[in-house]
């Protein structure tokens, strides 16, 4: 099923078109990385220059990988909990399960109710989301306590609940192509960040930068911002703890990720950043910043 349109919303100021877009990790190792996300995810290798990967689907690049860093993910420490790259079929992720499953990866499948989502960790501890979206079961956000959605009929949903893999395994009865690459229309979902602060973050995703505020759910440490449908494109959580330090210097993980903006937001972004005191490199068509925890990211503009 097609995702919906995107509605406007009075709490969104980014406009329609914006987009998450590349995401650019550090890692230690290219060919124990390729194992994983070339081998396993089911990225195409697109491009690669030294210590540089870009992987992706079709041809469009999705992930750029720098084989620059000198150790693991650090532990308990704020930067990238996981990228979810977001498959257009569901059979798509019930390949991905199957040659995570064949490569001896342990994974967790998770049915977020508006999302499937299955989640495994590369060789220096990265985590990585293969999401298939399924909004017409229901939304984002309950009354119930401890419920993180409501599905269409009005019934409270964990969000944690497993997925019925046989249903989905299922999706591989008839497959003519297992072992196929991810296709086109593959994208980048959205980003999961570890923060120091909830209220900080969703002040400069949702206020700042613009995304639409979706839930904060102060009892499980965790927020959500979004562009207009179901489900987010940035989630951000405190689980490393309320002081924890930035990665060291050489730890694998994120660089930075980009957000793809239509030109006509770049005053309005930049204006709305100076005036929250937030870092600001303007270089050509894009703008770097920081949030506040220090997870930097790239708006490009065009």
């Amino acid at each position: 099923m097609d995702m919906p349109a995107p509605a406007p919303s009075p709490t969104r100021l980014l406009p329609e078109g914006t987009r998450v877009g590349r995401v650019h990790l550090s890692v230690t190792d290219a060919d124990r990385a390729l194992s994983v996300w070339r081998d396993v995810v089911g990225l195409t290798l697109l491009g690669r220059e030294g210590k540089i990967l870009r992987l992706g689907a079709g041809d469009r690049t999705l992930v750029v990988l720098t084989a620059d860093a000198t150790a693991p993910v650090a532990p308990r420490s704020l930067g990238l909990y996981h990228v979810a790259i977001h498959v257009p079929t569901r059979r798509d992720l019930a390949r991905f399960v199957a040659r995570a499953e064949g490569a001896g990866m342990g994974a967790a499948p998770t049915d977020h109710l508006v999302t499937e989502a299955v989640y495994v960790w590369d060789h220096d501890g990265i985590g990585i989301e293969m999401t298939f979206e399924t909004p017409w079961r229901g939304s984002i956000g309950s009354s119930v306590a401890g419920a993180y959605a409501t599905t269409e009929d009005g019934r409270p949903h964990s969000g944690r609940e497993p997925i019925d893999m046989v249903s989905l395994m299922a999706e591989l009865s008839d497959d003519s192509d297992p072992q196929a690459m991810l296709p086109t229309g593959t994208r980048i979902g959205h980003v999961h960040l570890h923060v120091g602060d909830l209220d900080k973050a969703m002040a400069f995703y949702a206020d700042t930068l613009g995304f639409e505020p979706l839930v904060m759910m102060r009892d499980w440490g965790m927020g959500d911002a979004g562009l207009g449908y179901v489900p987010h494109a940035i989630a951000f959580n405190i689980w490393s703890g309320p002081r924890a330090p930035r990665p060291p210097e050489g730890a694998a993980g994120l660089k930075w990720f980009v957000i793809d903006v239509p030109a006509k937001a770049r005053s309005g972004i930049l204006a709305r950043l100076r005036s929250a005191g937030a870092e600001v490199a303007e270089s050509g068509e894009r703008i770097e910043t920081a949030d506040p925890s220090g997870n930097r990211l790239r708006l490009v503009f065009g």
